[in-house]
């Protein structure tokens, strides 16, 4: 696999996955740390030095091919009774950082580096269904278009929210609700009508152009505005038209912070 041959016999790629697995559910300070713990987790001992150099050897891209086996072969939930026409995929990203001199070739900000992992999450299983690398400098939006499945609602947070993506999702038929940055301006604004009810937290719902003259949409696109738990306004664009607005808000709030 991936062009590593296994020539260990006591600390094998198997036990270096069970060192790791542990390492993430107990949050292991460090090598040393892990090879101190390991007999208390019913793991094969071995000192620190043989655990650094196992894990140096193993490529990367092991673990990754092995970690994609895993997800195809979870069994999906059931779909949930949300009366949606297709179930949730939320897309974002979180960075891992470390001293530049340890990753050299992934420059991020100042004095330090980073590695951007770029997730899928299907929400009805709870579970990963995608997981994209890259350099932490390296801009959301494009690895959110890989990530994004048409077979999915795909839930977005500001990052992802391009004109020229809506537009091309629409077309496409890829459904999506996404955040829309503060800065973009709604032009030629229609009110939907809908059935108002006292505890909706929906403030809008509308359809409209998007952006300004030197870049606005080509389509015309359904916008929600609502307030959070914290009483701030939160603007999503998206496609779903038979949606009700305080359905979405409601599935899509937990997905946008702040």
């Amino acid at each position: 696999m991936v062009g590593y041959h296994e020539t260990a016999r006591k600390f094998s790629v198997y036990t270096l996955l069970q060192y790791w697995t542990q390492a993430a559910f107990e949050q292991w300070n460090g090598f040393r740390d892990g090879a101190n713990r390991a007999i208390t987790c019913g793991l094969t001992q071995v000192d620190y030095s043989t655990f650094s150099k196992k894990a140096k050897a193993v490529p990367f891209a092991m673990f990754k091919r092995l970690f994609h086996l895993v997800l195809q072969k979870c069994n999906r939930r059931a779909k949930r009774q949300l009366k949606l026409p297709k179930e949730l995929l939320l897309i974002d990203s979180t960075t891992v950082t470390v001293g530049k001199t340890r990753l050299p070739w992934a420059p991020f900000h100042g004095e330090r580096a980073g590695i951007k992992l770029h997730i899928a999450f299907h929400t009805a299983s709870g579970q990963p269904q995608n997981v994209i690398e890259t350099v932490g400098s390296r801009h959301d939006g494009p690895v959110g278009e890989e990530l994004a499945d048409s077979a999915y609602i795909i839930v977005q947070d500001r990052a992802y929210g391009k004109i020229e993506r809506f537009d091309r999702y629409k077309t496409e038929g890829q459904s999506f609700v996404i955040r829309l940055k503060e800065n973009v301006q709604i032009v030629f604004p229609h009110s939907l009508r809908r059935q108002k009810t006292n505890d909706s937290s929906v403030t809008k719902d509308i359809t409209c152009l998007l952006g300004t003259t030197q870049c606005r949409s080509q389509e015309r696109h359904r916008v929600v505005m609502f307030q959070d738990g914290h009483g701030h306004e939160i603007r999503v664009v998206k496609d779903l038209r038979t949606i009700s607005a305080e359905q979405i808000a409601g599935r899509s709030s937990f997905s946008f912070v702040g």
